[in-house]
């Protein structure tokens, strides 16, 4: 067990019992990288005794009969939601908490490196959000994964940092800090002192905010205004040329690379910022202009430099253009879904415009199709649902459905917040509202998709959006099958029982001040094979190609008695990114007392590094 010093220990001695009666590989042995392992998602035959499709899987035991739709006296009065002291899930002083990041890791990084901070960083922060901490949720979260050796690229650099890649979003600043992009935690401007071993102060990063007068709509070039300009009292005073002004001013004078992160308007929350990461400037003039305050201010003229990877803040234009206007080039069909959908879906083929053919016929439709399954409902329908939450969210902890989730909401916000072995929505027997934050995958699609054609995979899939971390995509609909039913050449087959590329995706206890013990299981826990077939009938999402490195992942949800298969963000994409998630593979083979090799009927065109070269 791994010991650490904090302000708050916890203990959960349910949760231990649960965990030793099922024991669960994902709270023992597994790694928090992401392994080459594979895997096996098979049912359980110890789980309960109802059959997905036949029947209710997890019915909740026996409490007394319900009350009749309609009765008086049934609203439960809503509490006021615990908050919980920040201060008590800062972690003090770890002790034998390995990160799983090496030293020389954390001094350079690599994409992986990079990727595994920032998933782990989000973890921690929706669980924050998820327990009520209310305030200095993004700073605990930072200084939990700075203090655990969460972090990497730890010195200040010119130029590239390593595994940051071009086009790569942030929706907080403090990820930009934990993975060396921006080590500036307050300002707009990052840059080298003599502690950094530089002679002169040179800058190494800005952030535009769209908060000053800053000139950022030019691709190749932006005029970024200088710090200060006012007192300690906020009164305008002219701005001197000293600390990140003059580091600016020096990166002028010799030419070196600055990086550039561009704040834009989040197009799913006016509130809040994205930060996207458009790779390197050069500080080519220096002047200064007299502002709206009457005062003196610095400009900084940037020009991008050449031959670098398409833009990111050129992709982000692009879908702002496309949300907002006509359609574009190569476009061949308005709505794919015919106004199934709120948001239409509309085709495209940007590699060969002269090319007008449309995908194979098929049904569109937005839920899963279970005509054909049995369902045995020798069961007294209220105990499917809270029945104690008429017109009310499902806050309270004697609601019936929270209490199947360990008196947790899977999500805030509408943002998955742990992986499970399976989820339950409220149904339709449920008295709460259709806003119930307990109701996502039912509520459909959400974000503005676009079926294209790839290079080498046929159509494809991707998000005019910017999406983060846990947002639903879209649940995978087809008709639900039998494996009798199942053709051999379904290329739209969902198959629930192949071997998957095992990872690790939920907060670690020991990075929010828990119990280790209180890990959240994430190795799904089916009592039946769930084969879903969009040959005939489907939506977006059977339009989503495989990849052995996805940005995407499945998740089992239950409401109305029906299994249903989530499709969830494994991490922040960038619009107009193409949405993949691992398909599996069929069969393994075991070659040596330690290794398998995993095989599928498909050649596998993804190109990641770790392509296993087929998949199912």
């Amino acid at each position: 067990m791994t010991y650490y010093f904090c302000i708050l220990i916890g203990t959960a001695m349910d949760n231990l019992i649960n965990i030793q009666k099922n024991p669960s590989p994902s709270t023992s042995s597994l790694p928090p990288l992401d392994v080459t392992p594979l895997q096996i998602v098979r049912p359980s035959d110890d789980f309960n005794n109802y059959t997905y499709g036949v029947g209710p899987s997890t019915a909740p035991k026996k409490q007394g009969r319900g009350r009749p739709k309609g009765s008086k006296n049934l609203r439960t009065p809503v509490k006021k939601l615990k908050t919980e002291d920040p201060k008590n899930r800062k972690v003090l002083s770890p002790r034998d908490f390995d990160s799983g990041i090496t030293e020389a890791e954390r001094e350079t990084g690599n994409q992986e490196i990079v990727e595994l901070v920032l998933k782990r960083f989000d973890a921690v922060r929706r669980r924050f959000c998820q327990l009520n901490l209310q305030r200095d949720i993004l700073t605990t979260a930072n200084v939990n994964c700075r203090n655990m050796g969460v972090q990497t690229n730890i010195r200040r650099r010119i130029g590239l940092v390593p595994g940051v890649q071009v086009g790569d979003i942030f929706y907080y600043w403090g990820e930009m800090c934990l993975v060396g992009l921006h080590k500036q935690t307050v300002g707009g401007i990052d840059y080298m002192t003599a502690d950094d071993g530089a002679v002169e102060p040179l800058a190494t990063s800005v952030v535009t905010s769209r908060q000053y007068d800053d000139e950022t709509e030019d691709l190749e070039c932006l005029i970024y205004s200088g710090y200060g300009g006012a007192d300690k009292n906020g009164l305008p005073r002219d701005q001197t040329m000293d600390r990140g002004n003059l580091a600016l001013d020096t990166s002028r004078r010799i030419g070196n690379d600055v990086r550039v992160i561009r704040g834009r308007g989040d197009p799913n929350d006016d509130t809040r910022k994205v930060y996207i990461y458009d790779g390197l400037f050069i500080v080519s003039e220096t002047y200064f202009v007299i502002g709206k305050s009457g005062r003196k201010e610095f400009k900084f003229k940037m020009v991008r430099k050449p031959n670098q990877p398409n833009s990111g803040y050129a992709n982000w234009k692009l879908a702002e253009e496309l949300r907002t206007h006509d359609p574009r080039q190569g476009f061949i069909l308005q709505d794919l879904s015919f106004g199934k959908e709120d948001l239409r879906v509309p085709l495209v083929n940007d590699v060969d415009e002269d090319d007008k053919k449309i995908p194979e016929e098929f049904e569109y439709i937005t839920s899963q199709d279970h005509s054909r399954m049995m369902l045995d409902l020798n069961i007294d329908p209220q105990e499917l649902g809270c029945q104690n939450c008429e017109d009310q969210p499902c806050f309270h902890q004697i609601c019936m459905c929270r209490q199947r989730k360990s008196g947790e909401l899977p999500y805030h916000n509408s943002i998955l917040v742990c992986r499970k072995p399976l989820i339950y929505e409220c149904g339709e027997s449920c008295l709460c509202p259709n806003d119930c934050k307990n109701r996502l995958v039912q509520n459909g699609l959400k974000l503005h998709m676009e079926v294209f054609k790839t290079k080498n995979c046929g159509w494809g899939l991707r998000s005019w959006d910017p999406i983060r971390a846990g947002t639903f995509i879209c649940e995978f609909t087809g008709v639900r099958k039998t494996k009798d039913e199942v053709q051999e050449n379904d290329n739209f087959l969902f198959d629930s029982a192949r071997f998957y590329m095992r990872f690790k995706w939920n907060y670690e206890p020991e990075l929010v001040c828990e119990d280790v013990w209180e890990s959240v299981p994430e190795v799904f826990n089916l009592t039946t094979q769930v084969l879903i077939s969009a040959k005939e009938k489907g939506n977006v999402a059977r339009f989503m190609n495989h990849s052995c490195k996805p940005n995407v992942f499945w998740q089992p949800i239950e409401y109305d008695t029906y299994v249903r298969i989530g499709l969830f963000a494994m991490k922040h994409i960038p619009p107009m990114t193409e949405l993949t998630y691992d398909y599996g593979v069929s069969s393994v083979e075991r070659i040596g007392e330690d290794e398998n090799i995993y095989t599928g009927n498909k050649i596998c065109l993804c190109g990641s590094v770790n392509c296993r070269g087929s998949f199912s």
